[in-house]
């Protein structure tokens, strides 16, 4: 099947373990010559996306604090980071399906994302088994598919927003959780945070490389159009501590950089030699 409207296909299924398994064996078989038709505008269907009944989803204030330092708190981090996870798949496949008009290379691009979110999900979701959990035990928030419901009409928007501001957060808090899980002795979990880091430098790369492509295609300024886009959408405010090093490594440049620093209002980070 065409590889567009299968990711829409895959976006109605709503058990989450039968779309992260799906997700991972569709795009294990994709080809750089598998058919795309990038031209089509599909139509929307209602329920999109499928959201299983359970977690329940909750403003962000009123999830509790967590700690890696009991059982129930390290269940209920892992759970929250299977969440972004499970989120991260369907952001990805509604990349694919729903901008047209797009290179091949992006509907690649973003098809190997949704497989990489669906196999970090099977992992997570695996170890929080053999803490006596399930993905849905705890509540959860939806602010990653909140500003994909914003951006949904633009995809400079959806590049700028999602994959660079709120994934690229990912990369900042990671190596911080990754240590607390080491301190409580839970060495299976900082390795499932280490592949998922590794392949979010990746994510948030290619997000970088769209947006970049679209701000070219349409002869505006990067750095502007992200500050611009930030304040339409009412996206969150960037918070210290950066992880510089992952950041440069996903491809913001030293301009983009210092405009993190100066609005999260940090001090500026030397580069490593």
């Amino acid at each position: 099947m065409e590889l567009r409207h299968t990711a829409l296909q895959l976006l109605l299924l709503s058990v989450p373990a039968a779309r992260a398994s799906s997700v991972r064996t569709w795009a294990a078989a994709i080809t750089p010559e598998i058919e795309i038709d990038t031209d089509t505008a599909f139509d929307e269907p209602a329920g999109l996306p499928a959201w299983p009944s359970r977690p329940v989803l909750v403003a962000p204030s009123q999830l509790p604090h967590r700690t890696a330092f009991d059982a129930t708190g390290r269940a209920a981090l892992l759970h929250a980071v299977a969440h972004i996870e499970f989120n991260a798949i369907a952001l990805a496949l509604d990349a694919v399906w729903r901008f047209a008009g797009l290179p091949r290379a992006y509907y690649l691009d973003w098809a190997r994302v949704a497989g990489e979110e669906a196999l970090h999900f099977t992992l997570l979701t695996a170890h929080l088994a053999t803490l006596g959990h399930a993905y849905g035990d705890f509540n959860a928030h939806d602010g990653l598919w909140a500003m994909a419901e914003r951006t949904r009409a633009d995809p400079l928007a959806r590049m700028a927003l999602v994959p660079r501001t709120l994934e690229a957060r990912g990369l900042d808090v990671t190596p911080t959780m990754r240590a607390k899980f080491l301190r409580a002795g839970d060495t299976r979990a900082a390795e499932i945070l280490d592949v998922i880091l590794r392949d979010e430098i990746g994510h948030v790369a290619i997000g970088n490389r769209w947006f970049r492509w679209l701000c070219a295609r349409d002869g505006i300024d990067p750095l502007q159009a992200h500050a611009t886009l930030s304040q339409q959408h009412r996206a969150p405010r960037p918070k210290p501590p950066f992880n510089f090093e992952a950041r440069r490594a996903a491809g913001f440049d030293a301009e983009e950089l210092a405009a993190l620093q100066a609005a999260g209002g940090t001090p500026a980070s030397p580069r490593r030699r």
